[in-house]
């Protein structure tokens, strides 16, 4: 039997609360809903379940509160086979939560409440040296404090660990250091973090090919700039292409970037080649777009296998 590849994922883990809805409200307008749901997510936990469910062996390093959300947040973890040695339990601040808007086309709009998430520290980290030296990939995201991701990144640089960044939710009035981004080995915006990692307020406009060029020429081996229904571009030294998504009608996009992220770091870290390993991140959140809510919307590895790449 192949052995599983060796993942850490460190970030966020909320509890998302899920509104389906007509449309997404502006400023003050009030939209009557419909059905409700709280289900597990956060980046952070859902890049995690993504690499685990498609045969990943995860470490997960992140905080939640001691209290309900928490428990049912570390047990989902538990269930899907992801080691939660590393989660802390917060006694000072409540599990972070995800208040979400999806309206009838799938699409959604998101408010988090990052509760402990954004107590998780430098030594949380540190704690977690042998892990992460021990894992092919370190896959983080930006919904835990700045300092904590810089440390995080130096220390799998230092160790040998490669790097996979996804850069949500980036600012363009916070951008990352490109000192930062050159110890990134493969980074997975979508089209607006990609255009505000370079300064822009927006993407519209934007020829995104360069962009990819010009996030490549800062020192990034790999970077995938993911754009929904219109598939993604790969930019590396080589050059950029534009690779296509799976036709599918979407029913909540909610986590599909998160499953694209978790998939291609398990392809990855079993040695895929690049071209391949977005492929079967494709089809994984195609998958995904189909079903409601984060989580629960994240297939197993014969799933996405059975989905052929037309």
């Amino acid at each position: 039997m192949k052995e599983q590849p060796k993942l850490v994922v460190i970030g966020s883990a909320n509890m998302d609360m899920v509104v389906r809805c007509e449309h997404i409200p502006v400023a003050g307008e009030t939209v009557l809903g419909g059905h409700f749901v709280t289900v597990p997510g956060g980046k952070g936990a859902n890049q995690a379940v993504a690499a685990a469910r498609l045969g990943g062996s995860v470490h997960f390093v992140g905080r939640v509160g001691s209290d309900s959300f928490g428990d049912r947040l570390t047990a989902a973890m538990a269930a899907d086979g992801i080691n939660t040695n590393r989660l802390r339990r917060d006694a000072d601040a409540p599990t972070g939560i995800a208040l979400i808007g999806v309206d009838d086309r799938g699409q959604n709009a998101i408010i988090v409440a990052p509760g402990a998430n954004h107590r998780l520290t430098t030594a949380d980290i540190d704690a977690s040296r042998v892990d992460i030296a021990a894992a092919s990939y370190m896959v983080i995201q930006l919904e835990i404090p700045p300092a904590t991701v810089t440390h995080a990144i130096g220390l799998a640089t230092e160790v040998g660990t490669k790097v996979l960044l996804n850069p949500a939710p980036v600012r363009r009035t916070s951008p990352l250091p490109f000192a930062l981004l050159r110890q990134v080995d493969v980074l997975t915006p979508n089209e607006h973090e990609a255009a505000n990692l370079l300064g822009h307020s927006a993407h519209d406009g934007l020829d995104m090919a360069e962009v990819g060029r010009q996030l490549v020429g800062i020192g990034i081996g790999i970077v995938v700039v993911t754009l929904g229904g219109e598939g993604c571009l790969l930019a590396t030294a080589e050059g950029v292409r534009h690779l296509p998504a799976l036709a599918v009608t979407p029913v909540d996009t909610t986590a599909a970037g998160d499953c694209f992220t978790g998939a291609l770091a398990v392809a990855l870290a079993e040695g895929q080649e690049v071209e391949a390993a977005i492929g079967f991140a494709t089809r994984a959140a195609a998958i995904s777009v189909t079903r409601v809510g984060a989580q629960p919307s994240l297939p197993n590895r014969a799933e996405v296998e059975s989905v052929t790449a037309t």
